[in-house]
């Protein structure tokens, strides 16, 4: 493995139930498909794979912002994941839109129109999903002005 790799560790604990080991001093997740597949004991797939957009874009945002020594927190992020079937009839997740929020008035904060036109091109996880899912991004400020 090269040092450049991350790896998890999933573990059935029953059915559905994996717990999710990620590595030495950070906590473990249970996952779960929910009803009736599974018993919802914990996020799917689907909704870790959601948090990990948002994870990354909301990373991102914070630091081409914090690059300018600008203070955007509290910053927030609502990802969706639309589920659809395939021309298989294979359910698949077809589409994510993301919504950003900053937790300040975008007047308070310079260089905006430079941080919102890069800060995608650094989120590893969303352009690396975005080469097979098509996600939808937004960006609002704390007074719920649309910056894109």
């Amino acid at each position: 493995m090269s040092e450049n790799a991350i790896s998890v560790h999933l573990r059935q604990q029953k059915d559905f139930q994996f717990e999710i080991s990620f590595g030495e001093g950070i906590p473990t997740v249970l996952g779960d498909e929910p009803a009736p597949i599974g018993e919802g004991k914990g996020p799917s797939p689907a909704q870790f794979l959601a948090a990990a957009v948002g994870n990354c874009l909301s990373d991102s945002l914070f630091f081409a912002i914090k690059k300018y020594k600008q203070d955007p927190q509290p910053i927030q992020c609502k990802v969706t994941a639309e589920i659809g079937r395939n021309e298989q009839g294979r359910l698949r997740i077809t589409h994510m839109q993301a919504t950003l929020t900053l937790g300040v008035p975008a007047a308070s904060l310079q260089h905006m129109d430079r941080v919102l036109s890069s800060f995608e091109a650094f989120c590893t996880v969303t352009q690396s999903v975005g080469q097979g899912i098509p996600i939808t991004i937004e960006v609002f400020d704390s007074e719920n002005q649309r910056l894109k």
